[in-house]
C-alpha cells in the first residue's frame, strides 16, 4: 500500500492493515519531520481505501517508539509561535486522524514507547503492551510538556490525579503500573504481542467490543463536576509543586493544562495544551535542558565508537578507600554488574562503605526499582578488603582516598606495581594535578582523573582528567 523511510503499510487478512515503523536509516523509531510527513501519507492511503477493517501499529525495531527526534528541537523552538504551533499541529493532525479512522485500531507495544510515541498509541483505541515493555512521559525534563495531545487524552483515559503523576515525574513506568493505572489494556509475553493484539482488533472489527466508546472518551470532557475538579487541581498542583520545586515550571504547567482544558472537547483542549506549551519552549530551563540531552546523546554515540576500539572491556573494577565515596562508587559499579574489589586499610571505613552501598540499594527496593533478590546480588559483587589480592585481575582501578598528594601518590605507586599492564589507573580527585600524581607512576600513560560528583548515585556525571602523558585509549 505505502513504504517509506521510517514505516510502512502492509494488507494482512480479512481487511486488517499493519502499520509498521521501521527507520531504515537510524537505530530506533522517532518522530523526525521525515516521520511526520510519512506518517501523513500512510493515513492517506488508510483514508482512501474503502475495504480496510482495522489498523495494527507495530515496530520493525527492539522498541517501539523513543518519542521525537530532540535534534530537531534547537532549530524548531527558535522560530515564531505561529511557526512552533504549525511544527506541532502537523503531528497533531496525524493523531487526530488516527484516532477518527472509521474503523478499530490496536497498538501492539514492545520496548519503549516513550513522549510523542505513547502520545501516537493514546490516539489508538486500545494498547496491548508486552512484559518488556516501557511506557511514561519524558518531557518535563527536557523543560516541556507533552505537545501531541498527552495531556489531553491522558486525564480522560486514566483520570486527572493519575495523569498529573504520569506527565509530570517524567516517570518511566513498568507493565503493571502501565496496565492498572488504566494506561493500557493488556500486558503479554513478548512472544505473544502480535497474536493478542490481532485477537483484540478482531474482537473489535466483530462488534463485539465498542471501541468507539473509547474514543468519545478520549475526545469529551473530563468527568468531573466543577467541585471535583476544583479539589483534584489544587491537590495535584500542590504535589506537583512541592516536587518539582519553582525552578522548574513545566510540570505544573502540565497540570494547569490539564485543568484549564478539563471542560473543553478534544480539538479544543488541543488550543490550551499548545497555550501552555509554547511559553515552555522559550524558557532558560528548556533550552538549558534540551542542550543537555543533545550533549549527552552526543557523548554516548562517541563514547560507544571508542568503546567499540582498542578499548579493554571492564570486567572486574578496583576502588582503594571505603568510607561514603568509595562506597557510592563500589554501588554504581555493582548495580551495573559488575564486581568490585573495594580496600581499604580500616575496617570500620570499609564497613561504612558497605553500609552505604546496602542503603542505596535497599532504597531502590523501597521504591520498587530493584527486587530484594537483584538488590543481594548486587551487594554480593562487592568484596571489601584490607588486603590488594585480586586486584591484579582488575581492568579499571579507581582510587579514592584522602585528598592528600603525597598520601594518594603512595597510593598509587603502591597498587601500579600489583596491576596487569593493561589495567587503567584512576584517581578520584577534584583539586589536586593529574600531572603531579603521575610522576610517581611508572606507566603514567594508563593514568587519569575520573572524578565522581558527590553524592554519586544522584549525579549523572563524571569528570575525566586528561594528563599530558595519558594515551587516548586510557581516555576511552
Amino acid at each position: 500500500m505505502y513504504q517509506g523511510e521510517t514505516l510502512k503499510l502492509d494488507k494482512l487478512e480479512s481487511g486488517i492493515v499493519e502499520l509498521r515503523f521501521e527507520a531504515i536509516d537510524d537505530a530506533v523509531n522517532k518522530f523526525s519531520s521525515k516521520t511526520v510527513d510519512e506518517l501523513r501519507r500512510a493515513l492517506d492511503h488508510l483514508e482512501s481505501d474503502g475495504v480496510v477493517t482495522g489498523l495494527l501499529l507495530t515496530s520493525g525495531k527492539d522498541s517501539f517508539f523513543v518519542g521525537a527526534d530532540v535534534t530537531e528541537f534547537g532549530g524548531a523552538f527558535s522560530m515564531s509561535r505561529d511557526e512552533i504551533k504549525a511544527f506541532l499541529m502537523l503531528n497533531n493532525g496525524n493523531f487526530n486522524r488516527l484516532e477518527d479512522l472509521p474503523f478499530p485500531t490496536v497498538a501492539a507495544v514492545n520496548g519503549f514507547a516513550l513522549g510523542g510515541g505513547l502520545e501516537l498509541i493514546l490516539a489508538c483505541d486500545y494498547r496491548v503492551i508486552s512484559t518488556n515493555a516501557v511506557v511514561g512521559f519524558p518531557e518535563t525534563r527536557l523543560g516541556i510538556i507533552p505537545g501531541w495531545g498527552g495531556t489531553v487524552r491522558t486525564p480522560r483515559l486514566i483520570g486527572l490525579d493519575n495523569a498529573a503523576e504520569w506527565i509530570a515525574s517524567a516517570g518511566q513506568n513498568k507493565p503493571d503500573k502501565a496496565l492498572k493505572d488504566g494506561m493500557v489494556d493488556a500486558v503479554v509475553e513478548p512472544a505473544h504481542l502480535r497474536g493478542e493484539a490481532l485477537a483484540l482488533l478482531g474482537r473489535c472489527i466483530s462488534g463485539e467490543i465498542d471501541n468507539r466508546h473509547r474514543r468519545r472518551q478520549k475526545q469529551q470532557p473530563l468527568a468531573l463536576n466543577p467541585v471535583e475538579l476544583q479539589m483534584a487541581a489544587q491537590t495535584d498542583r500542590a504535589v506537583v509543586m512541592q516536587k518539582a520545586g519553582r525552578h522548574y515550571p513545566a510540570p505544573v504547567a502540565a497540570v494547569d493544562a490539564m485543568v484549564k482544558a478539563a471542560a473543553l472537547g478534544r480539538d479544543e483542549a488541543l488550543e490550551v495544551e499548545f497555550d501552555a506549551f509554547y511559553p515552555l519552549t522559550q524558557s532558560p530551563q528548556c533550552r538549558a535542558l534540551v542542550g543537555l540531552f543533545i550533549s549527552d546523546q552526543y557523548l554516548s554515540r562517541v563514547a560507544k565508537k571508542r568503546a567499540a576500539g582498542s578499548v579493554t572491556p571492564i570486567q572486574r573494577a578496583g576502588i582503594l578507600g571505603a568510607g561514603v565515596m568509595g562506597g557510592g562508587i563500589a554501588y554504581q559499579n555493582a548495580i551495573k554488574g559488575i564486581p568490585v574489589l573495594m580496600k581499604d586499610i580500616g575496617q570500620d571505613a570499609l564497613d561504612l562503605g558497605m553500609a552505604e552501598a546496602g542503603k542505596l540499594l535497599a532504597g531502590r527496593v523501597d521504591k520498587g526499582r530493584l527486587s530484594p533478590l537483584e538488590a543481594g546480588t548486587s551487594l554480593a559483587r562487592i568484596t571489601p578488603s584490607l588486603h590488594y589480592a585480586g586486584i591484579e585481575h582488575c581492568q579499571i582501578v579507581i582510587e579514592a582516598v584522602v585528598e592528600n598528594p603525597k598520601i594518594k601518590k603512595s597510593v598509587l605507586a603502591e597498587v601500579e606495581q600489583r596491576l596487569p599492564k593493561h589495567c587503567v589507573l584512576t584517581s578520584n580527585t577534584s583539586t589536586i594535578s593529574i600531572n603531579d600524581l603521575a610522576t610517581a607512576l611508572q606507566r603514567p600513560e594508563q593514568f587519569c582523573g575520573m572524578h565522581f560528583f558527590n553524592p554519586v548515585h544522584r549525579m549523572p556525571l563524571v569528570e575525566i582528567i586528561r594528563g599530558d602523558r595519558t594515551s587516548s585509549d586510557t581516555i576511552a
